[in-house]
């Protein structure tokens, strides 16, 4: 940057050769008078060095080289600031570091909004590990084939059904099979109504409903519903279910309305004699299903992979000897809806069920070493007896399903409608034979 206000001395530059400054206090040569034409020594006449010497010091390299400074008089008037036009009121220096700071501030914003970022991201800045897989995938559609979408299909026909009566109220589950109202339950369920029932479907919306008949030995009852334009669920087969086809089962256990459970049909032809204290005992050939099911599901659906229903739930297998603490442990029990819709629209057309027989009474002792029922009685004119069937023959199987019990040729025979030829195998005098058998309906 430059000096104001003072000079400095400048060194004087010494010229190739023997040039030399003079010593203090020398006197200055002459120069000698000019002759024209001429060119003298360095220090002679004509010289020219001496050309221009008094008014250029450094011209002469013997003349002094020094640089006068003028002392500032002392008492003189301050300097008058000088003026600055606008636009110069700011040095270029000056601009320069301003806007570096500019700069250096948006670039420290910058940062400190993309860490703020980072640490509500993460949750911090720790050097630990990210947890979670990164972004979520999209949630895709479900498909009707689905387990949601065989429940959204299903679940509009589900009802929960309470009965009360006596001061108490029975509580258990049902479904819709007919768009003017017709519901199928267990008769368990409503037995003993004597005061009102509801019916509550899967919305929250409750009507009012009526036992229109029901069926204690097969455990089925037809209610009424108060209402029209419903959605009655869809029928499968029963006969068709299979062990390891996947199935659903849907009620209110233990209240919870619209609980939907998942499984597979763990046996199917399972002879069950179920029943309460002092009550009818109830058979049937029943599917097994380890789908879990507790007190409320009956009467609900248990239904196929589709969405069709194949069976009624009715009653589990527990550990617990004490019905009221009975609680799910894969073992639970279901009606088969061919059984279950034959008898509940015979309830509906006629006000009672048909029940299917053999025409034979059975020896409720006999226990053989290879399994199978005795038969008692035959009496004439029965199916049995029509099927050339004797007193003392031991029924093994029946429709191929193994007879171990007398109450399994109960259950296995009340499948099947009256009318239908089934083939049974037995033993007489210890040898093997089959026949055929047209069942029929019972004269109750």
């Amino acid at each position: 940057m430059s000096d104001w206000g003072t000079r400095r001395q400048r060194p004087a530059v010494e010229a190739p050769g023997s040039w030399a400054h003079p010593e203090p206090g020398s006197a200055v040569p002459a120069p000698p008078p000019a002759t024209g034409g001429q060119v003298g020594s360095a220090n002679g006449a004509g010289s020219p060095w001496w050309s221009d010497a008094l008014s250029d010091p450094w011209r002469d390299p013997a003349a002094p080289a020094a640089v006068v400074v003028t002392p500032p008089v002392s008492g003189a008037p301050p300097l008058e600031p000088v003026a600055v036009r606008p636009g110069e009121g700011v040095r270029p220096g000056l601009r320069l570091v301003v806007l570096v700071s500019v700069i250096t501030a948006l670039l420290a914003g910058a940062l400190g909004g993309t860490l703020g970022f980072v640490f509500a991201s993460r949750g911090g800045l720790g050097s630990g590990p990210q947890l979670g897989g990164g972004n979520p995938a999209p949630l895709t559609q479900r498909g009707p084939d689905s387990v949601a979408g065989v429940v959204k299909k299903v679940l509009p026909s589900v009802i929960t059904v309470k009965v009360r009566g006596g001061g108490s109220t029975s509580l258990g589950s049902g479904f819709i099979v007919s768009s003017d109202g017709y519901a199928i339950t267990n008769d368990h369920v409503v037995a003993g109504a004597a005061g009102s029932t509801v019916v509550t479907f899967s919305d929250g919306n409750t009507v009012a409903a009526k036992v229109v008949g029901s069926d204690p030995e097969s455990d089925i009852a037809v209610l009424k519903v108060d209402a029209t334009n419903l959605t009655p669920i869809q029928f499968g087969d029963s006969d068709s279910a299979q062990v390891g086809d996947p199935v659903l089962a849907i009620g209110s256990p233990l209240a919870l309305a619209n609980t939907v459970t998942y499984g597979i049909v763990s046996a199917v032809d399972r002879p069950i004699a179920a029943g309460e204290s002092g009550g009818p005992t109830r058979y049937y050939a029943a599917i097994q299903t380890d789908a879990a099911v507790n007190q409320g599901n009956s009467g609900g659906p248990l239904v196929d992979g589709a969405g069709r229903v194949v069976g009624i739930n009715a009653v589990i297998k527990s550990l617990a000897a004490d019905q009221e603490q009975a609680g799910n442990v894969g073992l639970a029990f279901a009606i088969p809806i061919n059984q279950a819709k034959r008898i509940a629209q015979d309830i509906v057309d006629t006000g009672k069920a048909r029940r299917t027989v053999i025409g034979a009474e059975l020896e409720t002792t006999y226990r053989g070493a290879g399994g199978g029922v005795r038969l008692q009685t035959v009496p004439a004119g029965g199916p049995a007896a029509a099927a050339g069937l004797h007193p003392g023959d031991v029924l093994t199987r029946i429709g191929g399903a193994q007879v171990e019990e007398p109450g399994d040729l109960i259950a296995l025979v009340r499948k099947y409608a009256p009318g239908t030829g089934v083939s049974v195998e037995y033993t007489r005098d210890g040898a093997k034979r089959s026949a055929q058998v047209v069942l029929a309906a019972d004269g109750k």
